[in-house]
Formats: C-alpha cells, structure tokens, sequence
C-alpha cells in the first residue's frame, strides 16, 4: 500500500480538484474455465439487454500464428458459454491468414456488428465485418469493409445523434514504422463509408476510443510510443480534430479504453507505467473534463504478468463491465458500481479472486 500511494504523490497534478469517487466490485472471473487455445488477446464486449453479454477476441497458437481466429463467448444470468470460433482467415485450401482486435457493437435500433483484421500483420491487415440476428448465436457471411477502410481497430465505434457511427482506428504504415489515427464514419447500417483525417506530424499514436462532452465536443485517447497517453479534442462532433497532444496519464505503450458514463463522467482503463515498465498493473480511473483524471480501482497490481488491451462498457442497470487479457492465457470479466465517495482513500485495490 506504502507503494501505491507513493506512486499517486508523483502525479498530484494528474488528480488534483478531482471529485472523489469509488467503485465497488461486483464480479471478477475468468471467461474460459479451460482455454481450448494456448493464447487468447484483444477482447471486447457488448451488452445485448435482459443481462446478456457478448464477448469476442483473438485465440490461436501465439498472436500472429495462421491458426489464430475471433471467438466468442455469451454470458447469460452471470455464466460464461464455452467460447465458439465464429471468424478465421482462411483464404482457400492452400492459404490462410490470422485474426486481430475484434470489436462488437450493438448500434442503437439494436443491429449487432462484429468487426475484426484479417492479414499478415498489422501494417498490412484490412477489416472485416459480420452481423448477427440472434444476439451472436450465429453470424452472416464475412463481408471486406470498402477499400481503404479498417473499421474500428480495437476499441468500439460510437453513434451520433443522426445515425451515423465514428469508428477509431488507426494504421502502422509499412516500411516506416510510422503510427497514425483517423476516424472512419458510416450510415446506421454500416454502410456508405468515408475517411476523418486528423492531423499530426509529432506523435506515434494508435488505438483512440471516443468520448463525449456535451453537445458537440469530443476527445479521442490513445496508445503512444512516448510514455504516455495522447488525445485529441473535436469541436464539431467529429468532422474535424485539433492537434494530438500529450496528455499527463502514463501510457507504456500499450492498448487503453475509455467511455462516456450515463452519468457524464468519463471511464479510462490503461496501464498505470511509463515507457518501457509493462504491462503488469491495470486501473480504471475516472474524469470530469478529461484533463483530470483520478484513480478508482486497480484491476491488478501486481510487478509481473500482463494484464492488457481492456475493453469498457455500461450495462442498462449503470454497471461498468470490463473485459482484459490476463497472461496472454485468458480473458477476465470484471464488473464494477462506480460512485461518488466520501472518503479521502483515492484507489481501491483489487477484491476478489476467480
């Protein structure tokens, strides 16, 4: 605890004039009690109403393997289905490729999207969707989104007011190494697809997530190879970015997720450590303005292990589900009640086992 709470007085401007809030621990568990797989990454999860969820992430022999693909996983009354291989990358009979970054949306009339990477890397993959019409039981056919579209690269798309979705992605161009975020829009039905760019000639950023403020402001988040994560802000719901800047969260260059809560306030889960320290510990934290953020709970805390790539979402009773790679081994699901506190205690520690 002397630990944690040294770490907290190095960053007094990162939460400093934050309102206190606290989340309570509802369930902690492993998705897959026995992984038919040696490795399992990438998760992302979707609330289907009546405490339904929808799982879905990448399992295979190692990332990048041929024989990696997108399985799923329903949760119904709290219990976890055996997970179902519903996507693969197989070409013909003589050539296949991996799956990466699933990532499941529900759009508001209730359609369900599946959109996921198929190809031999990220720097030449392109993006997949397939839709369901029984909550995930089975799927349509795989369908390749227009050229030049990604589709959302690991966090989820969001909806605006008038239909249409923002979709945050982001590319690794070949031969350079170079990172870069855009948004990709489409109608309702994920359909008729066109390019945001955003512009940027500092930074080497990919994975934003979407959040709101307001009526029309927007901040994107992301991962970055600089030790901390980096964000851009939009006047205009999302036509058009200011410039990508840095902000005070660190970030060691691994995958983040964020959330606008019913409530207004902003959910982020990332990896607490600089440059370079892993991936070893996860938090969630909580902001008002995006500026600044305060810790509310640690998902793990640990000096080894990786624990990674989260997804976040809301359920209709206002719980936060989030879903994180555990070892490389597993997906664990944890769900939390994040409220106002009047206690001074800025972080709670992780309270249960599987």
């Amino acid at each position: 605890m002397k630990k944690l709470l040294l770490i907290l007085c190095l960053l007094p401007s990162l939460y400093a004039g934050a309102q206190r809030y606290v989340a309570q621990l509802d369930k902690r568990v492993m998705i897959m009690e026995t992984p038919p797989f040696p490795e399992s990454h990438a998760s992302t999860i979707v609330s289907l109403g009546k405490q339904r969820y929808l799982a879905a992430w990448f399992g295979g022999t190692e990332e990048g393997n041929k024989d990696v693909g997108i399985w799923t996983s329903l949760n119904v009354n709290g219990v976890w289905s055996a997970p179902v291989e519903v996507a693969n990358g197989v070409m013909n009979e003589t050539l296949r490729y991996p799956c990466w970054n699933p990532v499941l949306f529900k759009t508001k009339a209730g359609k369900l999207f599946l959109f996921y990477k198929v190809g031999p890397n990220p720097r030449e993959w392109w993006g997949m969707k397939m839709e369901s019409k029984d909550h995930g039981k089975s799927w349509s056919k795989p369908e390749r989104l227009p050229e030049d579209m990604l589709g959302p690269i690991k966090n989820k798309p969001v909806q605006l007011a008038n239909g249409d979705i923002l979709y945050p992605t982001s590319t690794e161009t070949p031969g350079t190494n170079i990172w870069h975020i855009h948004l990709e829009r489409s109608d309702r039905n994920a359909q008729h697809w066109s390019k945001i760019p955003i512009a940027n000639d500092t930074f080497q950023v990919i994975q934003p997530s979407i959040l709101f403020y307001g009526k029309d402001s927007l901040q994107l988040l992301c991962r970055s190879k600089h030790g901390f994560v980096a964000q851009a802000w939009s006047a205009d719901k999302g036509a058009t970015w200011g410039p990508i800047t840095a902000t005070q969260l660190p970030n060691p260059n691994s995958g983040t997720d964020a959330l606008t809560l019913k409530n207004g306030m902003q959910a982020l889960v990332y990896n607490p450590l600089g440059k370079g320290k892993g991936r070893s510990k996860l938090w969630v934290a909580i902001s008002k303005d995006g500026a600044q953020w305060e810790p509310v709970f640690a998902l793990e805390n640990g000096d080894t292990g990786e624990y990674s790539y989260p997804a976040i979402i809301q359920d209709e009773e206002g719980r936060v589900h989030i879903t994180y790679t555990a070892d490389r081994k597993n997906i664990r699901h944890v769900v939390l009640r994040i409220e106002k506190s009047n206690t001074e205690e800025p972080i709670k520690k992780e309270g249960a086992t599987e």
